[in-house]
């Protein structure tokens, strides 16, 4: 991990103090993901509720340009006008650069069909066990970390040879148990635990955007 990587933890925790006791498990999971991403891996997040809005929000950042430019490498470049002349310089110049995420709760008629059909707590392990291959991550968000289609999610990452990472409240749960790393952030009341979710998880997308793209 970069030195510069780094400090983008540390200047999380200058703008939250509280997040100081997270700091360990912050750098921990900055490096699972650090470690996907440089091996063609991908993410993926669930979650319920505000978590699940929470989920879609990091795809959102990782999918795109957060705080840095992302331009495609000079091979792509070269890819893109070999397929396309007459639109490849369009294509380059608002094309972005991606970190691969995904978002198992906009999947609608594959939730609902799987929630109705079999059993509705394990939407996200159905789709965890369809997408998930050895190195990817799998990212759970619940704020009382006992989310029971959250942690089936994570278990089925595990038996696929996924990571897995919870990002929960101060007690951790039950998924303190099961996950690889487990983001505890000094809160219990719900809103106060989502408030907290945000700065981290921009901190996380910060920090592997860095990583990556601060050449």
């Amino acid at each position: 991990m970069k030195e510069t990587t780094k400090e983008k933890i540390t200047a999380l925790i200058e703008r939250y103090p509280a997040l100081a006791v997270c700091r360990d498990d912050l750098t921990a999971a900055t490096q699972i993901l650090i470690d996907c991403w440089t091996a063609g891996g991908k993410l993926l997040v669930c979650g319920n509720g505000g978590s699940a809005s929470d989920a879609e929000h990091i795809v959102g950042e990782l999918m795109k340009g957060f705080v840095l430019p992302r331009k495609l490498d000079v091979s792509l470049q070269q890819k893109l006008r070999a397929a396309t002349p007459q639109t490849a310089d369009y294509l380059i110049d608002n094309l972005q650069g991606t970190l691969a995420a995904v978002s198992l709760v906009n999947e609608t008629a594959l939730n609902t069909a799987f929630a109705n059909d079999q059993a509705a707590d394990l939407v996200y392990a159905q789709q965890v066990l369809g997408l998930a291959n050895v190195g990817d991550v799998v990212l759970g968000i619940t704020t009382s970390g006992n989310s029971t289609n959250v942690i089936h999610a994570l278990f089925v990452a595990k038996a696929k040879g996924a990571k897995t990472v919870a990002l929960t409240g101060r007690s951790g749960g039950k998924i303190k148990a099961v996950a690889d790393v487990t983001i505890c952030v000094p809160a219990e009341e719900t809103y106060k635990i989502q408030e907290y979710h945000l700065p981290i998880y921009h901190a996380l997308c910060i920090a592997v955007e860095n990583e990556f793209f601060d050449l």
